[in-house]
């Protein structure tokens, strides 16, 4: 016992014969059985190993509460196994009104889908995964493969480097379409997005109010077109996109702070189906969709490479027939039902096709601000713009990559935690690791 007194408590009474065999083993090498409540207001370390990944079902109130106790008191350290009691270990969330609440959460072999989830985060502490050497070749016969990334994947992000020949044309071409009177800083802050991603050539169809004056905060932006405002001060795509010829790029962004009108997407959305490059819709884009004819259609009727990054308010809007027990079920139902790429944002952010999902975890706080979706949506753009050059066609692997170099981003940033700041740090990040200087 490494001169460490241990205790062991069991709440319940014990039935299982292994139970009563690992018990008996416990009181054999001198550890003491107690038989009243232990002290939550004492100095002990509690290891949470009532039921870990078993749990099925609601547990008993008072059980919580007194973990909970512990979990606040003066001296309070809770550590459970596998799984915290009275959490569900798929979708995350508490059986009943509440669930214990530990410091630290041992994830032993796999790392239970729900300990990665949102709602789970009130409860996880600090999550570490204990390998106990499940062969690679049993997790590859796994038909729907869910990975993990933290900011230590940063590292080992490998994007494809382009020959120092050639010229800003073939670098990379994304078109933003962004910004209304209602949300004029959605498109500068889209467009710095862009910009960071060190993407070769990027134009713009801007709602006029921004248009005037872009040229003096963001010079290297070819203006394509703008857009009038209805009474409402949301921006009106149509008149702009029947005079762009769409095909001269290689990603298209649309939606950060357009803001509302259906009738306009009724008359627009035709252009964006023929679009033949990789697509990327964000924010009010995805809001008009959910409120036209076609609906979450639209996507089964366009041909090209589709992205997608909504909040979850935005992915109910867009897929109110979709109900799964974690969110990132959610996100692989979408992306197989509509053959998209989801990004299905939140603390932590899932990406995911028809049999991938890639969840982000232990991700800074900093990254949930407003107008991060915008310069979000840019900075995909741009970089899927560049890599589209070297690769032709890009999985949704990339996708994830984008994400996750956004949000270390974030937590890199110390000069502020606003978009902007956030977007310059960015631009750091894409250079540096260009030069193999990430660290």
């Amino acid at each position: 016992m490494n001169g460490f007194l241990v205790q062991v408590w069991c709440p319940f009474p014990i039935n299982k014969t292994l139970t009563i065999k690992h018990l008996n083993y416990l009181t054999s090498i001198g550890v003491t059985k107690l038989v009243d409540l232990p002290d939550a207001n004492g100095k002990e370390l509690w290891i949470d190993a009532v039921f870990g990944n078993n749990q099925t079902r609601k547990v008993d109130d008072k059980l919580i509460k007194l973990f909970n106790q512990k979990f606040n008191s003066k001296h309070g350290r809770v550590v459970s196994l596998d799984v915290p009691t009275g959490l569900c270990p798929n979708k995350g969330e508490p059986f009943s009104w509440d669930a214990v609440r530990a410091n630290y959460t041992l994830a032993v072999g796999l790392n239970k889908i729900g300990l990665i989830q949102d709602s789970a985060l009130p409860f996880i502490g600090e999550l570490t995964h204990i390998d106990i050497g499940v062969p690679i070749s049993k997790l590859s016969k796994i038909e729907k493969k869910i990975f993990k990334i933290t900011y230590k994947d940063v590292k080992n992000i490998d994007l494809p480097s382009l020959p120092k020949n050639l010229n800003k044309y073939k670098r990379g071409r994304t078109l933003l379409i962004a910004g209304s009177k209602k949300y004029p800083g959605a498109a500068y802050l889209a467009l710095k997005g862009a910009m960071s991603s060190g993407v070769g050539f990027i134009s713009a169809v801007l709602p006029e109010l921004v248009a005037d004056s872009i040229w003096q905060v963001a010079p290297e932006i070819v203006l394509k077109g703008t857009m009038q405002c209805n009474q409402n001060g949301n921006a009106s795509l149509f008149s702009a996109l029947m005079n762009i010829d769409l095909g001269a790029y290689d990603t298209l962004v649309v939606g950060p702070g357009i803001g509302i009108d259906s009738d306009d997407w009724q008359k627009s959305k035709d252009y964006l189906l023929g679009f033949k490059g990789l697509l990327i819709l964000d924010a009010d884009a995805l809001n008009r969709i959910s409120e036209s004819k076609l609906g979450s259609k639209f996507f089964l009727e366009r041909e090209s490479n589709t992205w997608i990054t909504p909040h979850s308010k935005e992915f109910v809007r867009l897929f109110p027939n979709i109900k799964c027990a974690s969110n990132v079920e959610l996100a692989l139902n979408a992306a197989k039902e509509f053959n998209i790429s989801v990004l299905l944002k939140g603390a932590n952010s899932i990406v995911a096709d028809n049999k991938k999902a890639w969840q982000l975890f232990g991700t800074d706080s900093q990254t949930a601000r407003a107008g991060l979706g915008d310069l979000l949506s840019g900075f995909v753009a741009g970089s899927a713009a560049i890599d589209l050059t070297f690769c032709g066609n890009l999985t949704t692997d990339f996708f994830a990559k984008y994400v996750l170099l956004h949000s270390f981003a974030a937590s890199r940033t110390n000069v502020g935690s606003n978009a902007s700041a956030i977007g310059d740090e960015l631009s750091k990040l894409m250079r540096n690791r260009k030069m193999r200087q990430i660290s």
